[in-house]
């Protein structure tokens, strides 16, 4: 099954409008979706490497817009949902205390985020919820992101055939080890947050 997927993916990857659904992914899973932007910057890169670049252009631009969404669901809603709440529970305080530790280091967060399999959507929405200067938002997502995939867009381009070979000889355990860092990071969300 996973074998199958994984071509149908490889397939998919070299459509026409492959890119507008990279960029689609790249925005949403900044903001909303759980499923980072790679699942498809992978097979798109080993599709066509002599597009690697444009691909993490597409989803480094596409991933800093959703992260600036992100900013702004975090931003708006925290007063009409999240204030009435902590309000509720007396826990303004505690959480001045937390908004002024998370601006103190939010650069670093958000770099940390933007580059790690930690769920970025979660840093942009507590950027905007905390009132992260948005420049210094954007500026840590820019360096993240770009560093992110044209990071993983390089590996593609340069080490290509080799790569996709390993991929398809390990692709179970590549599969997992990808599904075990995905719920790792929203565990670690538990804790921190």
């Amino acid at each position: 099954m996973l074998r199958r997927a994984y071509d149908k993916t490889m397939e998919l990857a070299a459509h026409r409008n492959a890119p507008w659904a990279l960029a689609g992914v790249s925005f949403v899973e900044s903001s909303v979706f759980p499923i980072p932007p790679d699942v498809m910057l992978i097979p798109m890169v080993l599709a066509e490497r002599r597009k690697a670049w444009f691909y993490a252009t597409i989803c480094t631009v596409a991933s800093v817009i959703g992260g600036a969404f992100g900013y702004l669901i975090g931003y708006f809603l925290f007063d009409t949902v999240g204030e009435p709440i902590l309000r509720f529970y007396g826990y303004e305080a505690a959480f001045e205390d937390f908004a002024r530790r998370y601006n103190d280091w939010g650069a670093w967060i958000v770099f940390f985020a933007g580059v790690t399999p930690f769920p970025y959507k979660v840093i942009t929405i507590a950027s905007g919820v905390t009132q992260l200067n948005f420049l210094v938002f954007m500026v840590a997502s820019v360096a993240a992101r770009g560093l992110r995939f044209f990071v993983v867009a390089g590996l593609l381009y340069w080490f290509g055939p080799p790569i996709k070979v390993f991929i398809e000889r390990y692709l179970g355990t590549l599969f997992t080890i990808f599904v075990i860092l995905l719920f790792g990071g929203f565990v670690l969300v538990r804790y921190i947050f």
